[in-house]
């Protein structure tokens, strides 16, 4: 109550002090997803004694000329099903004021930071995953001439919001960057065709130790980002120090993680290539910890970011934290306007395709050596151990002005052994789906979209079915039903429907959804990162509001 009272005294005098020659202003934004749970064992869904779960959050800024402070309300009554068990109670979690200059930026408090790819550091929230690494500590950005930008901070990162107080990371984050805009900050390079920036990392985490472990931990790593006309070319490498921890089993094996994109567009084609390669070189503010909780750097994902609900919920697969060699290829092609192929407004085409697999380890002798190192792994060496396998092709048609379809086919072999998603099968699951989706609008407000989709596999629960048809009335309403059936569950008795039905309606900047219905378990992931959703039977409401 003391940081409500302080945080609310700070925003209402920063108001208060405004001038006439000082532009001020009052900004936010509500959110609160609440559930009437019921208990259904056939799908697995249990319901809280309390029966009804909430998750709210309000953020409240204010700036004055170049000062800026903000709190983030949360509560948590208790946390909607499948979300983090440390999120409970009432209170702030999140709170800063900042000083933004021409040059100079100064954030004292909350604050979330990336530096380069983010494989050295990037601390961010994400609601949907329940996810929050922000520092509490200190942040400078410096610009001290045009074309480079340096960047340091300290703090400790968000653990737990536990009874409504935020508990801290037990290690201190240290980090500098810089970022060089080598075009800019040279002038007789300014009109070269060639765009060049280079980048620098050091991040360093200090956590108090009563055993052999080493207290301090760091990462050093170079990125370089070109473009020369239709290509672009991006890397980023780091190097972490011998860092001891759960995650990895407590060895002394130093890490590596390395980055490599390149890409080529031209007027209705695109290509994107993408390696990567991390071994050991997960990063969190504790080296007790483990899941998604502090975690200090990203390995970002080298496969798609599936929509549709089969193929993004059922067997996704984001990343191997322990290591992997993983290569992505992204091709997405226009055929042209008024061609036999095309039609009158153009087809579109995508094509992705990934493939992991498991770093090669090279042992240095039956046991671990004198000094902890039980391997040597390097960079972009891959064994022939599969971890996943994604191929997924996409045509897009807009027939007329009223008519548009699209048809996608998913094609995945998921190391279940590996990644655990389902305890129902062991090794590969093998999997195809088929998606159909399809638009029409009725008159200048009112439109109807269906999809129509089928996982096809003779492992775990088996085929799936699913349909949607959801019925808009821009700009104002829309009403949605759908539908998933396992009519290939491997028990008869288990080869159920779950049906959901839902509405929602938009007032100014304020949303209200309605729905009611089952959901199955699985897994949902944003961003290259995933966690679990529980099975769930009942009625939901979401109110969003801007201001």
């Amino acid at each position: 109550m003391k940081k409500l009272v302080f945080a609310i005294i700070t925003l209402a005098t920063f108001s208060a002090t405004a001038q006439n020659n000082l532009r001020s202003s009052v900004s936010g934004n509500f959110e609160t997803n609440m559930q009437v749970l019921n208990e259904d064992t056939l799908i697995g869904a249990f319901a809280p004694t309390e029966k009804a779960v909430m998750n709210t959050v309000m953020n409240i800024n204010a700036t004055v000329g170049k000062f800026r402070a903000g709190v983030r309300f949360e509560s948590y009554l208790p946390a909607i099903a499948g979300y983090p068990v440390f999120y409970n109670g009432t209170g702030i979690g999140y709170r800063f004021a900042e000083y933004a200059g021409d040059q100079l930026n100064i954030k004292v408090g909350n604050f979330y930071e990336q530096f380069g790819n983010g494989i050295a550091l990037r601390a961010y929230e994400n609601g949907a995953l329940g996810i929050d690494n922000s520092f509490d500590g200190v942040s400078v950005k410096f610009i001290p001439r045009k074309g480079v930008e340096l960047k340091g901070l300290m703090g400790r990162q968000r653990f737990k919001f536990k009874d409504g107080v935020i508990e801290k990371s037990k290690g201190i984050i240290r980090g500098l960057d810089c970022d060089i805009n080598l075009n800019t900050l040279i002038p007789r390079f300014s009109d070269s065709k060639l765009k060049v920036t280079i980048g620098g990392s050091f991040v360093s985490r200090y956590q108090s130790v009563n055993d052999t472990t080493p207290p301090n931990v760091n990462i050093y790593a170079g990125r370089i980002d070109m473009r020369y006309q239709r290509f672009t070319f991006g890397a980023e490498y780091g190097y972490k120090t011998n860092d001891p921890s759960l995650q990895n089993g407590f060895v002394y094996n130093p890490g590596h993680g390395a980055l490599v994109n390149l890409g080529y567009t031209q007027k209705g084609l695109g290509i994107i290539l993408t390696a990567r390669s991390f071994d050991n070189f997960q990063f969190r503010g504790d080296k007790t910890v483990l899941g998604n909780q502090l975690t200090t750097n990203f390995l970002p994902a080298t496969t798609n970011n599936h929509t549709y609900n089969l193929a993004g919920t059922l067997y996704p697969y984001a990343a191997n934290p322990a290591g992997e060699v993983a290569f992505q290829m992204d091709v997405f092609y226009t055929i042209k306007k008024k061609s036999k192929l095309g039609g009158k407004y153009g087809t579109k085409l995508h094509m992705n395709v990934s493939v992991a697999t498991d770093h090669m380890r090279h042992k240095t002798g039956t046991n671990f050596s004198a000094d902890g190192i039980s391997y040597i792994g390097k960079p972009f060496d891959l064994n022939d151990s599969l971890y996943n396998f994604d191929f997924n092709i996409h045509l897009s048609k807009k027939f007329s002005k009223k008519w548009k379809a699209s048809a996608h086919y998913y094609h995945f072999i998921f190391n279940n052994t590996v990644n655990p998603v389902t305890l129902l099968a062991k090794g590969y699951i093998k999997s195809d789906i088929f998606v159909l989706e399809a638009q029409y609008r009725i008159g200048r407000k009112h439109s109807i979209r269906g999809e129509i989709q089928g996982l096809f596999t003779e492992k775990d629960r088996g085929n799936w079915g699913a349909a949607l048809l959801e019925y808009t009335i821009s700009p104002k309403w829309f009403f949605a039903i759908q539908d998933q059936y396992n009519f290939g569950h491997p028990d008869p008795a288990l080869q159920l429907h779950y049906l959901l039905g839902s509405f929602g309606y938009i007032h100014n900047q304020t949303r209200f959804i309605f729905s009611y219905g089952k959901q199955r378990a699985g897994i949902v992931c944003v961003g290259g990162v995933c966690r679990p959703v529980p099975a769930t039977n009942g009625l939901s409401f979401t109110m969003t509001h801007s201001f």
